[in-house]
Formats: structure tokens, C-alpha cells, sequence
């Protein structure tokens, strides 16, 4: 049975979508079968993978109305292993209009619950906000990665991020655990970067991954390519820490397992 995955924190720029698309694209090249759900209106995991996201015509909104079988919002990329259910704009919309809906917080947990058994991992990029998307992903999710960057307000908001973990836990779904907390955009030559990482050791230990993803040019360049950093610049900074990070979780999943 395949693990769901969900990445998140409130707070834009941090690595979030950079994270979940080079993850994904990381756990394919270790031949694991890998779906991303682009669960955030701005639909840059879809755009990052190469798609148009004006052609999408099948995707998350479709899927969260449960007006279609999960299989069918689901699309090839060219990531080897790798599928994904594309967003759209329209996603805008879909927080209004499950607003009156019963269960509305369920709506993504019953559409891919039969994927469950087709995935090993099941990624879900989140908005940059603790909205109705977000609780959606966090109800469906087994797990969360949060990723953080190594600067100056990486610690504002996470306070309320972990305090929305511990409401879903209480009233939605009590497995919910922290995957890991993702330092991101490391800079060695930084002291403050070096302060970041050392203060969230320090608070978080064992929750925060042993991978750093560290600043990289090609990083940055991979999705206006509309490729992943593996594909786009194999050797590069980025796709070691990408590909390191994608071991350190299959092997802290073995280890539950």
C-alpha cells in the first residue's frame, strides 16, 4: 500500500513546489512509482513537470468535486515512473464551493483512496496557505514534509502551521505524523544560514532531515524548462541533494515498515 505524502507550510517561497517535483522526479529514478497531486491554484508542480496548464482540461478541481474517477484526471510526464493529477486556475474556485458541502475536509481522501494500492508514494503539493486545499491534502496525507529555508523568518508562521497538524490530528485524521522538516535554500557561506540550521536542530532533532537542500543555480532554472532538476542537470548540486533526500525517506519508511 502505497504512502501519501503530503508537502506543505503556509508560508510562500520556501521551496515547497521545488521540493515536491524533485522528490517525485528523485523517487521515480529509484524506480519507485510516484503520483503528484498539484493541489495548489498557481499550478507550478504541473507547469514544472512540462505541461501546459492551459490545456489541462482533467485535474484536482475535477477530482476534489469527485465529479471524475481519480484515474482519469491522472496524466503521463515524461519523468520516468513519475504520473500526475495537473491543477488548473479554476482550483481558485473550489474552496467556496465545497464550503457547503458535508465532509468537505474528506473530498481528497475519498477520491484517491483507491490509488493507493497502483502508487509507493503519493505526493501532494499544497497551497501556500492553510485554506481548505490544505486541509484536504493534511486529512488525506499519512505524513507532511516541511520544508523550511535557511533565512531570516524560516521560524515565522511554523508555530501555526504545527498548531493546524495538531487540529487535524485532534478532529480529522489522528495518524497524521511529520515526515521530516526539509532545510532549504542553504547558503554555507552564510552565517545566518548556518544559525538557521543549527536553531531548528536544536528545537526540532530528530524531526528535521539529515538532507540540506542547498542554494543551486540549476535548481532555479530546471522549471522554466518545465523539467525536473534530475532531467534537466543530472550532475548538479540540486539533484545530489534531491536524490539524497529521496533515499533518506524510502529508508525511514523501510525502517517503520
Amino acid at each position: 500500500m502505497g504512502k501519501i505524502i503530503a508537502i506543505a507550510n503556509q508560508k510562500g517561497g520556501v521551496g515547497k513546489t521545488t521540493t515536491t517535483v524533485n522528490l517525485a522526479a528523485s523517487l521515480g529514478v529509484l524506480e519507485k512509482k510516484v503520483l503528484l497531486i498539484d493541489a495548489d491554484p498557481q499550478a507550478n508542480a504541473t507547469s514544472g513537470l512540462g505541461i501546459d496548464v492551459e490545456e489541462v482540461e482533467l485535474g484536482t478541481y475535477q477530482l476534489l468535486e469527485l465529479t471524475q474517477k481519480a484515474e482519469e484526471t491522472i496524466i503521463k510526464t515524461d519523468s520516468p515512473n513519475l504520473d500526475l493529477i495537473p491543477a488548473h486556475i479554476d482550483l481558485v474556485a473550489i474552496e467556496i464551493e465545497l464550503v457547503d458541502k458535508d465532509d468537505r475536509e474528506y473530498m481528497m481522501k475519498k477520491a484517491i483512496s483507491e490509488l493507493r494500492d497502483t502508487y509507493d508514494y503519493i505526493l501532494i503539493d499544497c497551497a501556500p496557505s492553510l485554506g481548505l486545499l490544505t486541509l484536504n491534502a493534511l486529512t488525506a496525507a499519512d505524513s507532511v514534509i516541511i520544508p523550511i529555508q535557511c533565512e531570516y523568518f524560516a521560524l515565522e508562521g511554523l508555530g501555526k502551521l504545527l498548531n493546524t497538524i495538531k487540529s487535524v490530528q485532534k478532529v480529522h485524521n489522528p495518524n497524521l505524523d511529520i515526515e521530516g522538516m526539509l532545510l532549504t535554500m542553504y547558503d554555507q557561506r552564510l552565517r545566518l544560514s548556518n544559525q538557521v540550521v543549527e536553531e531548528v536542530r536544536k528545537h526540532f532533532a530528530d524531526m528535521v532531515f539529515d538532507t540540506i537542500i542547498q542554494r543551486n543555480v540549476r535548481l532555479s532554472e530546471a522549471p522554466s524548462y518545465g523539467e525536473s532538476i534530475i532531467k534537466y542537470d543530472a550532475s548538479s548540486k540540486g539533484a545530489t541533494n534531491y536524490l539524497n533526500l529521496a533515499n533518506e525517506v524510502v529508508k525511514k519508511n523501510k525502517e517503520i515498515a
